[in-house]
């Protein structure tokens, strides 16, 4: 497997809320959710809750390579919980984040997907055939005032995101593909999966675009979108953190799968 990412804050603000991290087997994408302005009951930024989820993520990984994914991120969460409990963890608005998680399976051939929230994974295979793992919960909420999405955060009805609660990974979706199938695979936050919801590109033609010039032309590509966007013709922050990780096994020039990776 060979992979590549970019991960570049908003314009607009000094810390970046997106994290993302590959080893050997694995790789994932977080998006926090930026403060609404309620309290969150922790001392902590989104960026320190994002930060340490990622690391526990991957160490749980490491040293669980055969872990049902859902139990994966129940695991990083409790653990991620035991950092901070002077906070107030049964807070609806603590730090939160999204969840895109790839996993090759130690014995077999396997590629495990995991989604929670809106950072979808986007996987094409050897014949063409992309499928897009998205949960999109968060776009059939009744109402998007903050104190609305408060009480609907992690809750039946609502949406659901990794934070205090464990039981949010019994709510991620999962999937497989045969890993023999898989060409590529892209996993990014909403700030660069803008560029197919709000800019009218294609799934398969932003798979070619990280095949032909890298994660770092798609950061390059949204920023110039969102620049060109007229005032008042958008809903919501008219920049955004961006990240974009790339995993090519078979790619369309023919050859082996590739066991490098570069960053």
């Amino acid at each position: 497997m060979q992979i590549s990412y970019a991960c570049e804050p908003s314009p607009d603000t000094a810390a970046n809320e997106d994290f993302v991290i590959a080893g050997p087997q694995f790789a994932l994408v977080l998006d926090g959710a930026t403060a609404s302005g309620l309290p969150t009951g922790c001392v902590h930024s989104v960026a320190w809750f994002v930060q340490r989820l990622g690391a526990e993520l991957a160490a749980f990984l490491l040293s669980h390579p055969d872990e049902p994914l859902p139990e994966v991120l129940r695991q990083a969460i409790l653990r991620t919980r035991d950092l901070h409990p002077q906070c107030d963890l049964e807070n609806p608005d603590s730090p939160s984040a999204t969840v895109a998680l790839l996993r090759i399976a130690a014995d077999a051939d396997r590629l495990d997907c995991l989604v929670l929230a809106d950072s979808p994974i986007v996987v094409r295979t050897v014949d063409g055939h992309v499928e897009v793992h998205a949960d999109d919960r968060i776009d059939h909420l009744p109402a998007y005032d903050r104190e609305s999405v408060s009480r609907l955060r992690n809750a039946p009805g609502g949406f659901w995101v990794a934070s205090a609660r464990p039981e949010a990974a019994e709510q991620a979706l999962t999937a497989s593909h045969s890993l023999s199938r898989v060409r590529d695979v892209a996993a990014l936050s909403d700030g660069i999966g803008r560029l197919v919801d709000r800019f009218g590109w294609s799934w398969p033609g932003l798979l070619d675009a990280l095949g032909t010039d890298g994660p770092s032309h798609l950061v390059d590509a949204v920023r110039k979108h969102e620049l060109d966007l007229a005032e008042g013709s958008f809903r919501g922050k008219r920049h955004d953190d961006a990240t974009v990780l790339y995993a090519q096994f078979h790619p369309s020039s023919g050859g082996g799968t590739a066991d490098t990776m570069a960053h």
